[in-house]
C-alpha cells in the first residue's frame, strides 16, 4: 500500500510516499480503507519531535511510529475476531494519535472509531476526530458546559475552535469567542453570539465575565483565567514556558483550571457523528489537498491561519468544499 512515512524528526519536507506492506490486523482492531484525512497541529508537533518531552512517547531519538498521520474517515474491510460493534463496510472515521493514518490503511482499535451515515461526506468526517473530541472534551467533559451558561473561547476559527462554537451552541451556551478582525464574520455564522477581536481589543484587559474560559489557543494567563471566569479549560499553548508557567500558578491555586489530552473513544466519537448528521456542527473545510499533497497540507497549517480544517482526499466520493 501507499503511505507517507518518516524515518527522523523533522518538518513536512521529510515525509516519504513509499510503498509499504498492509498493516497486520489485531483481534481488537478494525482495518480500514481510507478515503481521507485531516492534517492537525499535532501531526506537526509529532513529525518535529515537540514539545521535547513527547519524545518518550514517540520515540527518542527517532520516531516510533513510520507512518504518519492521525485522523481518518474510511470504510471497513476487515476486523478483529473480538470485534463484534462494527462490520465489514461500515462508513467509520476515528484517530491514531501517535500516527499511522497517513495511508491507503489504517489498523485501528474498535474502540477509537464510530460509524457515520450515507448523508456525510468521507473529508467531512475526517475533519472531526481530533478536534472534535478536543472541542467537545474541552467544553462538556473537563469545562462542566450546562445549558445557557456563558463560555469564552479564545482561538475560535480553527479546526478545535470552530468546532467548540458549534458544540457549545448545540448544547445551549451562550457563546462569546475571541478571533482576528478578518474572521469575525466567519465565527458569527457558526453561531457566536459576540465577537471579541483581539487586533482590536486586548484580551488580557477584556473585562467580560463568564462561567467557563476555553483557550485553545493557548496564550491566556492565569490572571486572565482568574479575572475573565468561574472555571477554565487550557487546550493549547503557545510556548512551553507559557504553559508551564501558567500550570505552576495553578498548582498554587484555588482556581479550577484543567490542561488535557483529549481521549478517543467510541462514545465521543459517535455524538459528534450524531450532531454532524442533526446539522448541529457542520465541519468546515478550507482547502482540500490530494493525497500526493500531504505534506504541503502539513505545511499548510502550521501558519496557523486556517479558517477550520485542512484535508486531504485517498479517493473520491464527490465531496465539494
Amino acid at each position: 500500500m501507499k503511505a507517507f512515512t518518516k524515518a527522523k524528526y523533522g518538518g513536512p519536507e521529510i515525509l516519504r510516499l513509499e510503498e509499504v506492506d498492509k498493516p497486520a490486523l489485531r483481534e481488537d482492531h478494525l482495518l480500514v480503507k481510507v478515503f481521507a484525512n485531516s492534517a492537525n497541529p499535532a501531526d506537526w508537533n509529532l513529525l518535529r519531535g515537540q514539545p521535547f518531552f513527547a519524545r518518550f512517547s514517540s520515540g527518542l531519538l527517532k520516531p516510533k511510529e513510520k507512518i504518519a498521520g492521525a485522523d481518518f474517515a474510511g470504510i471497513v474491510v476487515e476486523k478483529g475476531r473480538k470485534v463484534n460493534a462494527f462490520e465489514i463496510g461500515d462508513r467509520v472515521f476515528g484517530e491514531t494519535l501517535m500516527g499511522g493514518a497517513f495511508a491507503e490503511f489504517v489498523s485501528v482499535p474498535a474502540t477509537s472509531c464510530a460509524r457515520f451515515s450515507t448523508s456525510l461526506s468521507f473529508t467531512q468526517m475526517a475533519s472531526v476526530p481530533v478536534a472534535g473530541l478536543t472541542a467537545l472534551q474541552g467544553l462538556v467533559t473537563h469545562g462542566k458546559m450546562k445549558k445557557e451558561e456563558s463560555v469564552l473561547i479564545n482561538g475560535a476559527s480553527g479546526g478545535v475552535g470552530h468546532f467548540a462554537v458549534q458544540i457549545a451552541k448545540a448544547y445551549g451556551a451562550n457563546v462569546t469567542v475571541v478571533c482576528s478582525y478578518r474572521n469575525a464574520d466567519f465565527v458569527s455564522g457558526l453561531g457566536a453570539d459576540k465577537v471579541v477581536a483581539y487586533d482590536k481589543e486586548n484580551i488580557h484587559q477584556h473585562e467580560g465575565k463568564y462561567d467557563l474560559v476555553i483557550d485553545v489557543n493557548g496564550n491566556l494567563t492565569y490572571s486572565d483565567f482568574r479575572r475573565m471566569g468561574k472555571r477554565g479549560v487550557l487546550i493549547g499553548f503557545t510556548t512551553m514556558r507559557h504553559m508551564v508557567s501558567t500550570l505552576l500558578q495553578n498548582s498554587f491555586g484555588k482556581f479550577p483550571l484543567v490542561q488535557f489530552t483529549a481521549n478517543a473513544n467510541s462514545e465521543d466519537l459517535q455524538t459528534l457523528a450524531r450532531l454532524a448528521e442533526e446539522g448541529k456542527i457542520q465541519p468546515r473545510r478550507e482547502k482540500i489537498f490530494s493525497y500526493k499533497e500531504i505534506p504541503e497540507a502539513i505545511r499548510y497549517i502550521e501558519t496557523m491561519r486556517t479558517r477550520g480544517k485542512v484535508v486531504m482526499k485517498w479517493l473520491d466520493d464527490g465531496d465539494k468544499l
